[in-house]
């Protein structure tokens, strides 16, 4: 056999569910291939930052492959319906007799994935499609209903339980070496037009060794302060690695196993930093598990169908103040402006900014997503609607319309001495004492020598205004 096995979001060899089993059965040499895809890309509102990202990754893959005698194929198929014909071009070009691949869980990537699973059964060529992107397979964990779970406290008890009884979570090392290189490599790309990245590449190094070490550096010390220190936007208290895992450069099993050795062994109990982490990972599977259990998600719709009829604001004027980091609320614009410079924002930022376009603006939290995909780096639809729909109160959990964060006390308690504002805001790095995080509590002299805009919106009233909205609708 020679199999196929198509990369997607999975760009590791180390624990590959699919280049496992693909590389077991070989007894011709495997070929791997990934398909460029530009114009996907830009209907799924992909960063330049993290389509750059994808491509540093793919050429450490490709020779990591290499010296385990697979070769790295890369094809163009610029749309979801020109997946199938590379496809099956590359196939009947290296003599290919089965494709494996590790499933997607976006409504597009599924519908992409049956017209290949319909194209290679017409030519009679096998397909096997994995799991692997989450510890637990999308669907595998339901309510005693048989339900998916809409609330993330129950649904991280049933994880928890699964994963208990389970003695098969160990991440696996590298596929099976092959007997020679099947055919040649093809070259990565440096870039894609339309998809440059403004981002420094060594903020975010690409590939499995870099991501290995950051995981190394993170279970080695600052994972036991991770409680206390992951909602300190000043300092570098999370571990980082979340455009890693959104690409598959390193596997939620690899997260899992690391954190576990950090704590003994134990998934809940021991170092409360820890198990906070991990209640993390488990965020990010509820988020995957939703997108499968609730496929409107995938299509721009809320998680709650009846917040559909919210008369969100189209404001794009003020949609651009916010995007500018120019909203006259300090720890908000401090958060847009790491952004635009670093393709991330601190997961605290990402709530704070989140809740005050939704809550104190207004503007649909489809903007905002939308929005968020083109600059990250770490640009994942399960997490970004996720998290985007939580503050919006549209989404799944118990996030009641009436929690609505003051950025106000959010910068007093998450960024207290300031620090995290001055190092985006430079405008007010002079600023002293509490009037950081409200610059109007300065004497009318020095505030109007700030080049900084003054508030764009009264909290109290914003409020209040977004309070009858919600009520409006359950009326």
């Amino acid at each position: 056999m020679r199999p196929l096995v198509w990369l997607r979001a999975d760009l590791r060899a180390r624990d590959n569910t699919a280049l496992h089993a693909a590389a077991a059965r070989a007894d011709r040499g495997v070929v791997a291939v990934y398909l460029l895809a530009p114009a996907m890309w830009r209907r799924h509102d992909d960063a330049g930052a993290k389509i750059d990202f994808i491509l540093r990754s793919l050429r450490e893959l490709a020779a990591t492959l290499r010296a385990r005698n697979i070769p790295l194929l890369v094809r163009e198929a610029p749309d979801l319906d020109d997946a199938a014909d590379a496809l099956l071009a590359v196939a009947r070009e290296h003599d290919c007799d089965a494709l494996h691949f590790n499933r997607q869980h976006e409504v597009n990537e599924q519908r992409r994935d049956q017209l290949v699973i319909d194209a290679f059964e017409s030519a009679s060529i096998g397909v096997r499609a994995h799991d692997d992107q989450t510890v637990f397979p999308p669907g595998s964990i339901r309510t005693k209903q048989g339900t998916y779970y809409s609330v993330f406290t129950p649904f991280k008890r049933a994880w928890l339980a699964a994963a208990r009884e389970r003695d098969d979570l160990d991440p696996a090392g590298l596929p099976k070496k092959q007997a020679d290189l099947a055919c040649a490599l093809d070259a990565i790309p440096a870039s894609i037009d339309g998809f440059e990245s403004p981002i420094d590449a060594d903020r975010w190094p690409g590939g499995e060794r870099a991501a290995h070490e950051r995981l190394e550096a993170f279970c080695a010390g600052p994972i036991s302060e991770y409680h206390e220190a992951r909602d300190r936007m000043a300092i570098d208290g999370t571990s980082r690695l979340s455009p890693y895992l959104a690409q598959g450069v390193l596997s939620a099993r690899q997260c899992l196993r690391a954190a576990r050795d950090a704590n003994a062994g134990r998934f809940s109990g021991g170092s409360p930093g820890v198990e906070t982490w991990i209640s993390e990972l488990i965020w990010r599977e509820f988020y995957k598990h939703m997108l499968e259990g609730s496929p409107r998600v995938s299509m721009g719709r809320a998680f709650k169908p009846e917040t559909d009829a919210l008369d969100w604001r189209h404001d794009e004027g003020e949609f651009e103040r916010w995007t500018q980091g120019m909203t006259g609320f300090p720890i908000v614009d401090a958060g847009m402006r790491q952004l635009a410079a670093t393709g991330w924002m601190h997961n605290r930022a990402r709530m704070i900014v989140a809740m005050f376009l939704t809550k104190d603006l207004y503007i649909d939290w489809r903007w905002g997503e939308r929005w968020f995909m083109r600059h990250l780096v770490d640009g994942d639809l399960a997490a970004n609607n996720g998290g985007w729909q939580w503050s919006a109160s549209t989404g799944a959990d118990a996030q009641p319309f009436f929690r609505i964060f003051n950025p106000v006390r959010q910068s007093e308690r998450y960024d207290p001495e300031g620090e995290y504002i001055r190092r985006w805001i430079p405008e007010l790095a002079g600023v002293q004492g509490k009037a950081i995080h409200d610059p109007s509590r300065l004497d009318k002299g020095p505030r109007a020598r700030l080049e900084y805009p003054e508030p764009m919106v009264d909290h109290a009233a914003a409020r209040d205004r977004v309070l009858e909205a919600f009520k409006r609708l359950k009326g």
